[in-house]
């Protein structure tokens, strides 16, 4: 069984930044997608960033259009661990964020395709203010 623990978070101001881990332990597939999502208060759940992580060919990243030249997904694969590092944080991304993977899938078919990721962390907050 698959686990994810998250860690970093906060609260900044406008124009900050933040970075997030998320460590997968358990057994999982020789490659996977693995990544974020955030859900505001009232909102949807939406993507963020997601990684193939374990696949031997080139890194590839995908990215929601609202974090595009701000966020950057980093993967370290022997340990299962990506990171999310936000930067030029806006009040909009306020939200509580959650690691999640798609087992033996690759993000160009898994992401950002919510019913295709299992399991899912706790999530984190993050608040940003103005």
């Amino acid at each position: 069984q698959v686990q994810l623990v998250e860690s970093g978070g906060g609260s900044v101001q406008s124009g900050g930044s933040l970075r997030l881990s998320c460590a997968a332990s358990g057994v999982m597939h020789s490659y996977n997608c693995m990544g974020w999502f955030r859900q505001a208060p009232g909102k949807a759940r939406e993507g963020v960033a997601a990684t193939t992580i374990g696949d031997d060919g080139d890194v590839q990243r995908y990215y929601g259009d609202s974090v595009k030249g701000r966020f950057t997904i980093s993967q370290a694969t022997a340990q299962n661990t990506v990171y999310l590092q936000m930067d030029s944080l806006k009040p909009e991304d306020t939200a509580m964020y959650y690691c999640t993977v798609a087992i033996g899938r690759t993000c160009t078919v898994a992401f950002p395709l919510i019913y295709l990721f299992e399991p899912w962390g706790q999530g984190t907050q993050v608040t940003i203010s103005s």
